[in-house]
């Protein structure tokens, strides 16, 4: 199940190598798909998430999104769309950082000098309006950047969270591919047991937040999750047993899980009690 995660930016053609790879190793190239299912779950326009995913909503959209619901549901559909047929190239979305731990995965920037990115964008876009084209770029770029901080808390620019960086103004975007695919096939990404019980623990990790996040039971409380094998590990300090027993039902009730490990406990339960 080859999986190829893509984070590119605006002007650097990493759309042309993503839409490349997907033709030259036969696998779907997963993009739009993210959007639909996270704004229902949001209860948004699918355009708002758009705009906040890509790093082109406005301040009043950034300020009132739920930022939180936001990471977890398009996090979870990203791990759901690795884990669903014979494996995807996954562009955006944060998919090189949420994918970063699992070995057959593959994680690559695809970037450009600032001055050939704007050069392209005002072929693309029909204009000679080099400052506002200029303009438009950084922002998108001080977006993206704000939303990995807050996400991953890393600098997306920084070359060691990736496996592969490729810049189009010395790489062609066939080149870029091949350099890809060949990283693909290698017996360092080969896909493994190992490697895919780390993507199912992975997915099924996220599937536990975005339960607890879409129940109101649970929705408030704030839960350190991870899963191992199918077992759910909860941790965390809770207002009131029947929060800790809310978690608890809701984790159980989640595909995949077939065993809770609980870990919770109340404040009551860590404060010295007074006759």
């Amino acid at each position: 199940m080859p999986i190829v995660a893509i984070t590119r930016e605006m002007g650097s053609l990493g759309k042309d190598v993503a839409d490349g790879l997907g033709a030259a190793l036969g696998l779907p190239v997963i993009y739009h798909e993210v959007i639909e299912p996270t704004a229902d779950r949001m209860r948004v326009r699918k355009s708002h998430v758009k705009r906040l995913l890509d790093g082109e909503a406005g301040l009043l959209e950034r300020l009132t999104a739920d930022k939180t619901s936001l990471s977890i549901f398009s996090a979870e559909e990203i791990l759901g769309s690795a884990l669903r047929g014979r494996g995807a190239v996954i562009r955006g979305w944060g998919a090189t950082h949420l994918l970063r731990e699992v070995p057959h995965a593959v994680c690559v920037r695809v970037c450009a000098p600032m001055e050939l990115r704007r050069k392209r964008m005002m072929e693309r876009l029909e204009t000679e309006d080099a400052d506002a084209v200029g303009a438009e770029i950084e922002d998108n770029d001080e977006a993206h950047g704000a939303i990995m901080r807050r996400h991953f808390a890393l600098r997306w620019t920084d070359p060691e969270n990736y496996d592969l960086v490729l810049n189009t103004h010395r790489v062609s975007v066939g080149e870029c591919v091949d350099e890809v695919k060949a990283l693909v096939e290698s017996d360092e990404f080969a896909e493994t047991d190992r490697s895919r019980q780390s993507l199912e623990d992975a997915a099924l990790a996220w599937r536990l937040r975005a339960a607890l996040r879409l129940s109101p039971r649970t929705r408030g409380t704030r839960v350190a999750v991870s899963a191992e094998r199918g077992r759910a590990i909860l941790a965390g300090v809770l207002d009131t047993a029947e929060q800790q027993l809310a978690v608890s039902e809701v984790a159980a009730s989640v595909k995949g899980v077939r065993e809770i490990d609980n870990q919770l406990r109340t404040a009551d339960g860590l404060r010295p009690r007074f006759s």
